[in-house]
């Protein structure tokens, strides 16, 4: 496990390299927010943005979405993995939405957590974009990358892994760390070619380290 010297060191690198770093799925609204990250689930933010256009040109709110047929929104999703069961679970929250919520997204975790297809990290994405509440979420390069780091242990599940990013890291902090740990994963360290040469946390890497000396060995 790291210092709080070296979390200090990783926090401000993060900050360094992508200072701008900001949730990439287009939205323009908290309903638009709730749909393209259940939509997002084992897909790329990219391919979502594709496909949401259009998607929230022909039913443009939430009242016209639950009104849907459900073939209508396969048929704008269907480039997306599992989109058969997301736009089931699409219509489905949005029903809920309207039914129980007079039509606002919830602002709070348990009714988030409620919405069909919405789990805990589209909670957290949720609450931390659209509401400006300080959450973690945690996705597969938050993950990738606090465990490379050593930060949290190989074993962690999803929620310890949170968990211990949320007690190592301060609370003003999280929304925006949560970011740049997806930007550090997705643009540097990925996960089959991470960029271990060029990285300035590679002295306390421990995953990078063998990679590099994997690569000594090797030549």
């Amino acid at each position: 496990m790291l210092t709080r010297a070296q979390l200090q060191e990783v926090s401000d690198t993060m900050k360094q390299m992508f200072p701008d770093a900001h949730c990439e799925l287009t939205h323009q609204n908290p309903f638009e927010l709730v749909v393209a990250v259940a939509l997002s689930a084992q897909a790329t933010d990219a391919l979502v943005n594709k496909v949401t256009p259009g998607l929230f040109e022909a039913f443009p709110t939430v009242e016209a979405m639950a009104a849907a047929d459900v073939s209508e929104i396969e048929a704008l999703i269907k480039r997306i993995g599992l989109y058969r069961n997301k736009a089931k679970n699409v219509k489905a929250l949005s029903e809920k939405i309207v039914n129980e919520h007079g039509g606002i997204v919830p602002s709070d975790r348990a009714s988030l957590e409620a919405l069909p297809g919405v789990g805990r990290k589209t909670a957290n994405v949720v609450l931390s974009v659209a509401f400006h509440e300080p959450a973690f979420a945690v996705d597969t390069h938050v993950e990738r990358v606090s465990k490379r780091l050593g930060i949290c242990r190989w074993k962690d599940n999803v929620r310890q892994v949170e968990d211990t990013l949320m007690k190592k890291f301060p609370r003003e902090e999280w929304s925006q760390l949560h970011h740049q740990f997806i930007f550090f994963g997705r643009y540097h360290c990925k996960a089959q070619r991470p960029g271990c040469e060029a990285c300035p946390l590679l002295h306390m890497c421990r995953e990078g380290k063998k990679r590099m000396k994997s690569q000594q060995v090797t030549t």
